[in-house]
């Protein structure tokens, strides 16, 4: 664990993200010990194995603690996304508790939050966030939304073998499935980030059809799907790592993921417009809007 003195931990956004309604983003850690291979951050900073470089921002509650400060005293109440660039429940988040030490401010100056986790420990945490759920301040110009707490669950997959492979330090997901039920069955504004889906393995008709299912048989008011980027040719890239992967379990895809990021870091047009087309029926069907808020 590298122990790293932030210079600031509240970041404002540019514009809020009509999927994650992140006015503002705190990260309480650098890095990510899950170590997923197709994660966007991936790159030569971090290295091939992600947790060897994990940082912990050990003045984290400090600077927020003065930056809510600061802002509720202006009414700048807006939605915190927790968290944007790694997950706000690491493995090392059991000893530290910095997370938890971030909602207890965040309830204090009542800021509305947004949690996103790939994690089982959110739970230790549900009394925070159904506090900070009941005492949020909500921005005025977010029309649409009446909860001061969102909790999303990120997959890829539900399959835990498939999961293992691609985002090896994470909670299971069938064990994240569970937790989102339990998430749902307290009352809480739930839903699911599907991001990303993987071509000729997680997006298939049967997986797709078992995913909307299950999540929302679990209680999910919402699922945002997004198809497959990868980035960068270096070792420790997102493209290089998952082709590796996909060469070593997948070997029969190896040609048609090739064939996909050759030239380019998305997938190819016509196929992301059959993806969010059936998603689109999907969602219908299983009445999952791919939004928080209601369009």
């Amino acid at each position: 664990m590298n122990e790293i003195t932030a210079k600031s931990i509240l970041n404002k956004t540019k514009r809020r993200d009509p999927w994650f309604l992140d006015d503002y983003t705190v990260n309480p850690y650098r890095g990510c010990s899950f170590n997923c291979l197709f994660c966007y951050i991936r790159g030569s900073k971090y290295g091939i194995h992600m947790e060897r470089k994990l940082g912990v921002k050990i003045n984290a509650p400090e600077l927020l603690e003065k930056a809510l400060k600061l802002r509720a005293s202006k009414g700048d109440h807006g939605v915190i996304v927790l968290a944007s660039a790694t997950d706000p429940y690491l493995q090392l988040e059991k000893e530290t508790k910095l997370t938890r030490q971030l909602l207890e401010i965040i309830l204090k100056y009542r800021f509305p939050v947004h949690m996103i986790t790939r994690s089982d420990l959110i739970l230790r945490d549900m009394d925070l966030i159904e506090q900070i759920d009941k005492a949020a301040i909500l921005p005025k110009d977010l029309t649409g939304l009446d909860r001061g707490a969102m909790v999303t669950f990120s997959f890829s997959t539900l399959d835990d073998h498939v999961g293992k492979i691609f985002e090896p330090g994470a909670t299971p997901p069938t064990k994240r499935l569970d937790t989102l039920q339990k998430f749902s069955a307290s009352g809480f504004l739930t839903g699911v980030s599907m991001m990303p889906l993987l071509p000729w393995i997680s997006d298939t008709t049967e997986s797709l059809e078992l995913m909307f299912k299950s999540y929302k048989e679990s209680g999910a008011h919402y699922c945002m799907p997004a198809d497959l980027t990868l980035f960068g040719n270096e070792a420790s890239n997102s493209k290089t790592l998952v082709l590796k992967a996909i060469e070593k379990h997948y070997p029969q895809l190896l040609t048609k993921y090739q064939g996909y990021f050759s030239q380019s870091n998305e997938m190819p047009k016509h196929y992301r417009k059959a993806f969010y087309e059936k998603m689109a029926e999907l969602g219908k069907r299983y009445s999952l809007r791919n939004r928080i808020v209601k369009n």
